[in-house]
C-alpha cells in the first residue's frame, strides 16, 4: 500500500472557493433582513423619528433638495416622503470645461405609532434638513388619570 501525502493545497483552495461564494451571496442578500437598508446600503434620506406627548417629529437629511422637489403625504397612519435631487456644477476656465451633475429620486415610508391631525402638519426644509411636525389627534393623546386611595 502506498502512502499518499496529505497536502493542504487542495483544502485551502476549497476553503477559498467557499469563502468567495459566501462573500458573493452575503453581498447580494445583505440588508434584506433590515428594514432601513437596501442591498447593504443605507436608505436615503436618513431619518430620525421622535415622539412627544403632543406630536411626532420627523427629521430627514435631504442635502441638495429644494423644497419644491419634495412631496409629503399622509394616508392613514403612514407618512410618505418622496422627492428628487438634481444638482449640476459647471466650471469654465482657460483651456478646460468641467460639468458635474448628480440626480436621484427617493421615497421613504414611515408607519406612525398613532393617529395624527393631518390638517395641522407642518414641514420646513432648511440647511439640508427636512423637519416635519405631526400633531397627534385629540383622540390619540394620552389621558392622565389620578388614582385615588
Amino acid at each position: 500500500m502506498a502512502i499518499v501525502p496529505w497536502t493542504l493545497r487542495n483544502r485551502s483552495e476549497l476553503g477559498a472557493l467557499r469563502s468567495q461564494m459566501d462573500d458573493l451571496f452575503d453581498g447580494f442578500f445583505r440588508g434584506l433582513d433590515r428594514p432601513f437598508s437596501v442591498f447593504g446600503q443605507k436608505a436615503w434620506p436618513a431619518i430620525d423619528v421622535a415622539e412627544t406627548d403632543d406630536a411626532i417629529v420627523v427629521h430627514a437629511e435631504v442635502p441638495g433638495c429644494k423644497p419644491e422637489d419634495i412631496e409629503i403625504s399622509i394616508y392613514g397612519n403612514t407618512l410618505n416622503i418622496s422627492g428628487e435631487k438634481k444638482e449640476s456644477h459647471e466650471t469654465n476656465g482657460a483651456g478646460y470645461y468641467h460639468v458635474e451633475s448628480s440626480c436621484g429620486s427617493f421615497h421613504r415610508e414611515i408607519v406612525l405609532s398613532t393617529d395624527v391631525d393631518e390638517q395641522k402638519v407642518e414641514a420646513v426644509a432648511k440647511d439640508g434638513v427636512l423637519s416635519i411636525t405631526l400633531p397627534k389627534a385629540e383622540k390619540s393623546k394620552a389621558v392622565k388619570v389620578k388614582v385615588q386611595g
